[in-house]
């Protein structure tokens, strides 16, 4: 008779996977995905470098993984942040805001995340990322247009160069140990001209209150 796995075996296999995405993801945080190798995977999660090819085929395939987990929580979390009520001008600032604040809380991942040299699988990865971004930001332009708060425009375009520009914009302070100051009130501002909107004056007076 072939062995079936008990539930709670696969329990504990789930937990352990899971244990060794969570270390793998703190040793990317430190020091960006050059910092991740099995064996100082292995030290951090305290267990043997043998373990880890149980559960992951080499380093390509668990630094995408990691990639795939934190990247899939940053889209999450900006796509929650459009669903905010209020008009277009509002809810883009605090979307970007909500972004930017995120970046620099973990800025060695976020670096990681948009702009450190990676293995190709990684790479992979990242461009399903920027899509996923461009698609979300894509949906939120054709609200602003169906609403009549945008202009018309092809909103494809519109999203994938806003997505290249907040990223582009973010790489140069992420490497600076200080925030920057008011980046996310320059990028709504940016974002709004780019996109034929107009923020109202109490929107202008958040953006200032927030920076």
């Amino acid at each position: 008779m072939a062995y079936r796995e008990t539930d709670n075996v696969r329990a504990r296999k789930a937990a352990q996977r899971e244990h060794l995405l969570r270390s793998a993801e703190q040793l990317v945080r430190k020091g960006g995905f050059a910092n991740l190798t099995m064996q100082t995977l292995a030290t951090e999660a305290g267990v043997g470098v043998g373990t880890l090819y149980r559960y992951f085929e080499n380093k390509p395939v668990l630094a995408a993984e990691v990639f795939r987990l934190a990247t899939e929580r940053e889209v999450a979390a900006v796509a929650d942040a459009m669903t905010l009520h209020g008009g277009f001008s509002r809810r883009l600032s605090h979307v970007l805001e909500t972004f930017v604040r995120r970046a620099q809380v973990a800025p060695t991942l976020a670096w990681s995340l948009i702009a450190e040299p990676v293995d190709p699988a990684v790479d992979a990865e990242r461009l399903v990322y920027r899509q996923r971004y461009a698609e979300l930001y894509q949906q939120f332009l054709a609200e602003g247009v169906r609403l009549g708060e945008l202009p018309e425009q092809d909103t494809a375009v519109t999203a994938a160069a806003m997505v290249g520009a907040i990223a582009e914009a973010l790489v140069g302070p992420l490497s600076d140990p200080l925030p920057k100051a008011g980046l996310a009130q320059s990028l709504t501002q940016f974002c709004l001209r780019a996109t034929g909107a107009q923020a109202s004056t109490d929107n202008l007076q958040t953006l200032h209150k927030t920076a």
